[in-house]
């Protein structure tokens, strides 16, 4: 048996590959087709234009479906070891889910909103998605804490520690600089205003997408250890 195929490991794998995977083939065409300089654009800037919107927004799609199945997965898990070892609360583990939810549905509205469409629709989508996504991760980070050393080893709760806090700290300069460079123009240029902004919004919104991709490796030695099934209970058998 490969790796990979070992418990349920298989979905954060597939999470991280897929969403990489959605980033660099919309980066490369958007590119390639001159409709973003290959300087550190936005992410969403390499899904505005055909023909890299369709596959950018059906990628985004399929990442944020399975971004949520790995959250509930991960949800049922430690609600299911809190039941043994009463380690954390339960609410704690239902607000992660929760964060985790509506920074999902925030990809899925930047998938389908462009910015050169409905600008307000899709910025509220990118915030819902960076400030829920990061949320999570801190959420998950003091799970993890907390839990340490029963299920969690002080390398893996100290990388998801510092992955969180990347994130917290890049989130802040990324919404400022974003509102500070007030300009809508895909192929900016260093002469333009506000450019500056622009580069350090991009930069971190680039940092903060990898450190969501870098903390769903760390479920993988998790995921390898449990697998779930699904039961099936006819309506008549339960009365």
């Amino acid at each position: 048996m490969w790796w990979f195929q070992i418990g349920t490991c298989c979905l954060p794998v597939a999470l991280v590959i897929w969403s990489c995977a959605a980033f660099a083939i919309s980066f490369l065409i958007a590119v390639l087709s001159r409709h973003v300089p290959p300087l550190v654009p936005f992410i969403s800037d390499t899904g505005t234009q055909p023909p890299e919107r369709c596959i950018f927004g059906l990628m985004i799609n399929f990442s944020a479906f399975l971004g949520l199945v790995v959250m509930y997965i991960r949800y049922k898990l430690l609600k299911t070891l809190n039941e043994r070892t009463q380690i954390i609360n339960l609410r704690l583990n239902t607000a992660a889910l929760i964060c985790g939810a509506l920074g999902c549905l925030g990809m899925c509205i930047v998938a389908n909103f462009q910015e050169t469409a409905l600008r307000i629709v899709h910025d509220i989508g990118a915030l819902l998605a960076f400030v829920m996504g990061t949320m999570y991760l801190i959420l998950q980070s003091y799970i993890s804490f907390k839990m340490m050393p029963c299920h969690h080893t002080s390398l893996v709760c100290g990388f998801r520690i510092m992955l969180s806090t990347v994130s917290a700290v890049a989130t802040i300069p990324m919404i400022v600089c974003y509102f500070l460079s007030n300009n809508s123009t895909l192929d900016l240029t260093p002469e333009d205003k506000g450019y500056a902004y622009h580069v350090t919004s991009a930069v971190c919104e680039w940092l903060v997408a990898f450190s969501f991709n870098f903390f769903f490796l760390t479920y993988i030695k998790e995921f390898q250890t449990f697998t779930v099934r699904v039961k099936v209970v006819l309506l008549q058998d339960s009365e």
